[in-house]
């Protein structure tokens, strides 16, 4: 007779028989398999997408603009070659200000709006990625990148503002690349707080309870007289200010005609320190124009610091958006002291207190003046 298998003996083999099934299954993969893709990849502002190896130790930075983004996050130390007109006219900008010895690196080209780059210049110093806001063609940066056989990446400011989303995804692209990616999740989250708390500060204040402003002397590649406004004014808009000029639908650096400050009449007047000298002196000539208004009469003129400079520094556009808000609606600013926040945006995002230097450098700012 067979002796019939105890059942709990059956049940022990047909386990045993299972785990070394799954066992089969859980090798480790055989070197024949397609290997993880190493580098980096990234989309930039004109949609061209770009390849580096892995994160780049050594950047250089062309067009308006391109180097103070690289520099908001932490890029400084790895920049090896600066445009001639960064070095040649340095003040004004916090973040050179701020960097140094950014003027002892080698010159990569002429730099300023319009400028071609320097292919040979580039190509001689080796960086492992050439960031641009020279253009947004994508020919022209496909171009360039064959020309120089280095990665080009495409940057962009978006509007000349306070704030933008082109910016933002700007910053991404500078952190991926350069491995900084919690910094520029810092920086985007710092800007939109303060974009939040700007429009929260001033939302719900009634449109007629809104004095009426005038920014002029608006530095626009250059110093100019009470003439030069700004259309959308970035920081005024950032406060929900009431600004006379975007009556007339305009939008960016414009002049007006000097007799129509006579019919808006402003409740307050703001002169961008850049032009406060050749507003002091049209006043000697025509002083008589200037006491006609209610803000010259009532001693309400003030001054702001210039913020464009080489493309928009968006710290002091931001720390002029305080100081504007302080000035024209002193109860929901009442907490904000001009200076310590101007110190603190700049401390911020370029790791140093610039604002003492900032109106030394203008002889004004953040206070009350005449024009006299």
């Amino acid at each position: 007779m067979h002796k019939r298998i105890p059942f709990l003996a059956l049940i022990t083999v047909l386990l045993l028989l299972m785990a070394v099934s799954f066992c089969g299954c859980s090798e480790v993969p055989t070197s024949n398999e397609t290997p993880r893709e190493e580098g980096i990849k990234v989309t930039d502002m004109c949609g061209r997408e770009v390849k580096l190896d892995g994160p780049a130790e050594k950047i250089v930075a062309i067009g308006p603009g391109a180097l103070r983004l690289v520099c908001y996050i932490n890029g400084a130390d790895k920049v090896i070659g600066v445009e001639e007109m960064e070095k040649n006219n340095p003040t004004g900008r916090p973040y050179f200000m701020a960097n140094q010895d950014l003027q002892k690196l080698p010159t990569i080209g002429p730099g300023g709006p319009g400028s071609e780059p320097d292919a040979e210049k580039l190509v001689s110093i080796k960086p492992d990625v050439v960031f641009t806001c020279l253009s947004l063609e994508q020919a022209k940066a496909d171009e360039l990148q064959a020309k120089i056989g280095i990665p080009v990446v495409v940057l962009n400011y978006g509007t000349l503002s306070c704030f933008s989303e082109e910016m933002y995804s700007s910053f991404e692209i500078i952190g991926k690349i350069t491995g900084e990616e919690k910094r520029a999740e810092e920086v985007i989250n710092y800007l939109k707080n303060c974009e939040k708390d700007l429009n929260d500060r001033t939302k719900d204040i009634p449109e007629e309870e809104k004095p009426s402003v005038y920014v002029g002397g608006v530095s626009a590649r250059g110093a100019h007289g009470i003439e030069s406004s700004y259309g959308k004014y970035p920081p005024l808009k950032a406060i929900n200010g009431k600004n006379v000029v975007d009556e007339t639908g305009k939008e960016g650096s414009f002049s007006i005609d000097k007799e129509k400050l006579i019919d808006w009449d402003p409740e307050i007047l703001f002169i961008d320190a850049g032009g406060l000298e050749l507003v002091r002196e049209d006043y000697k000539k025509n002083a008589a124009f200037y006491n006609t208004l209610s803000a010259v009469k009532n001693g309400e003129i003030y001054c702001l610091i210039p913020y464009n400079w080489y493309w928009t520094n968006i710290d002091t556009a931001l720390a002029d958006a305080y100081y504007l808000g302080k000035v024209i609606y002193p109860d929901q600013f009442k907490d904000i002291d001009p200076a310590k926040m101007a110190d603190e945006i700049y401390q911020f995002l370029l790791g140093k207190p610039l604002f003492e230097e900032m109106i030394e450098l203008y002889n004004e700012g953040f206070k009350k003046i005449t024009l006299k």
